[in-house]
């Protein structure tokens, strides 16, 4: 996490209104071999994407959390062009209820800092990806995250997409999501990063508060 002088420096340099994106990544064991290869290849699609965009440069920040036995925030928010593909390993359950409650703390946490600075900021997004379901934790723990996302959604405090990969229960990730869940084609993980590429840098050139068409998902996902 970036330090008050850090933070300071950083938006008196770049005073631009940010649009926060958290990648929330399931890395549960089933993810392990091919899968995880793939989406860590669409990753770098996405990031490349992104910083080649000089605006969404400037505009769009990243923050990458893993789940499976444990949540990480292996990327702190920080623009495309300043952050590497982390190293990721697929083991373990999947905590998926927890990961949410670490993504919205992590969006809120980034919000206070905008406003101490005066930076503007576009609806955030969390984007979650998981070829399964909630695992290893109680019932009440899944409400709980459902329905603090359903609320985070309803005020507008985020905006919230979830790409089940093969295996994945979309009907159990539809009681999460207010947004039906998308299944994603195959591995295609190349051209869903690219899509979401595209509709952040389609924000990017918006201005906050804008309602923007995002482009379809045709390519990528199972409409």
């Amino acid at each position: 996490m970036l330090s008050r002088l850090d933070e300071a420096v950083e938006f008196a340099e770049n005073p631009e209104p940010r649009c926060p994106c958290v990648l929330l990544l399931d890395t549960s064991g089933s993810m392990a071999g091919e899968p995880l290869e793939a989406m860590l290849d669409g990753l770098e699609t996405f990031r490349f994407d992104l910083a080649v965009d000089p605006l969404a440069a400037r505009r769009v920040e990243v923050a990458v959390v893993t789940f499976d036995n444990a949540v990480r925030v292996v990327q702190d928010f920080a623009p495309p062009d300043q952050w590497e593909v982390p190293a990721l390993r697929a083991e373990g359950q999947t905590r998926m209820a927890a990961a949410i409650g670490r993504a919205l703390q992590l969006v809120e946490e980034r919000k206070a800092a905008y406003r101490a600075y005066d930076i503007g900021y576009y609806r955030p997004w969390i984007f979650m990806v998981t070829d399964g379901e909630p695992q290893g934790e109680p019932p009440e723990a899944v409400a709980a995250a459902a329905k603090e996302l359903r609320e985070a959604e309803a005020a507008k405090r985020v905006a919230f997409f979830a790409v089940g990969v093969e295996g994945a229960n979309l009907h159990r990730l539809a009681k999460i999501s207010v947004r039906a869940p998308l299944r994603l084609k195959g591995l295609n993980f190349r051209e869903m990063f690219v899509w979401l590429s595209r509709s952040m840098q389609g924000i990017a050139h918006s201005r906050p508060g804008d309602e923007i068409a995002l482009p379809p998902p045709s390519g990528w996902a199972e409409l």
